[in-house]
């Protein structure tokens, strides 16, 4: 092939994931180096003759076939965080903070150092912070790790949490019981579970209790042991219901507050309790604060672009 570099590669098993389902991989490969890259027969090629693009393609088709990761069932995503890790301008090894959930449908993996100093806050500190804008995977990796700690029964529960502010509703007046009122704010929370769990063993847990939703206002009086407790959409938060969230906290149990300080629907009259919190507590050891930036969105290429826009008003 002209003016190609081309890779052999002899696992048919290794090959398929590489390539991805109707090669999906390969675009992620093409975005990275910027040109095309072609699959036939056993043989991965690079359309290029330039030999810096040709070493990192080389290099990225190394660590895939080294790694054990690539022919699981996410492939695809291993692959988009190996990108990622290559795309570190330290070289900061993003693996560390893969997070392997037992009887997950998937593994998950940070995307970039903010993803993984989040990951490892969790992991080490009781409570952690993570402040960004949308689209920086808080919320999906807080319940990622979350369930890792549920199902390998280092934690004997998940609480999920978040304000309602919601204009001209209350939850005294919504139809229907508790879970039903409050299943709809948590939206978000369900959204990440059901893509890293099976849909009947989600059923299962939430029947035994292993999962619980609450609205904030509801947590009150509460000590939580033993549990992982996460508090959504905390932008929206009062001094006084942030002091109060973070004093349910019972033996062996971690907390996890997730928000974007820019988005919060609470009265411009009243200070959001999260960023009064993240200031105010960073010093205390076993608090980890992680505050993300419009580069770590990882939604649609588009919604970075989007943030950086408005930001600039």
């Amino acid at each position: 092939m002209e003016d190609a570099y081309t890779i052999v590669l002899k696992d048919e098993q290794v090959l398929s994931a590489l390539c991805g389902t109707n090669d999906r991989n390969l675009g992620f490969l093409e975005q990275y180096l910027g040109v095309p890259v072609v699959c036939r027969g056993n043989e991965v090629s690079v359309l290029s003759a330039d030999d810096e693009v040709c070493k990192k393609f080389q290099h990225v088709v190394d660590k895939a076939v080294n790694s054990s990761e690539i022919k699981s069932e996410n492939s695809s995503e291993y692959i988009e965080s190996l990108i990622s890790t290559i795309n570190v301008s330290d070289e900061q090894d993003l693996s560390s903070g893969c997070i392997h959930i037992p009887r997950g449908t998937r593994s998950v993996y940070p995307k970039n150092p903010h993803q993984l100093e989040f990951i490892t806050s969790i992991r080490n500190n009781d409570i952690s912070f993570g402040l960004g804008a949308a689209g920086t995977g808080k919320t999906y990796l807080a319940v990622a790790c979350a369930l890792q700690m549920l199902m390998s029964r280092q934690m004997r529960k998940i609480v999920f949490t978040r304000p309602v502010v919601e204009a001209g509703e209350s939850l005294g007046f919504l139809p229907g019981d508790l879970v039903q009122k409050i299943t709809p704010y948590l939206r978000p929370l369900y959204d990440s579970i059901e893509l890293l769990m099976p849909f009947e063993l989600i059923r299962q847990m939430e029947e035994s209790n292993m999962v619980e939703v609450a609205p904030l206002a509801y947590m009150r009086g509460r000590t939580l042991h033993n549990a992982v407790v996460i508090l959504d959409e905390a932008q929206n938060t009062t001094k006084e219901q942030m002091k109060m969230f973070l004093t349910r906290m019972g033996e062996g149990s971690k907390l996890i507050i997730t928000g974007d300080p820019s988005q919060s629907d609470i009265s411009s009259s009243k200070n959001s309790g999260l960023v009064h919190a993240a200031n105010l507590l960073s010093k205390i050891r076993g608090i980890g604060i992680v505050r993300f930036s419009p580069e770590d969105v990882v939604r649609h290429s588009l919604v970075q672009k989007i943030i950086k826009a408005y930001d600039k008003e």
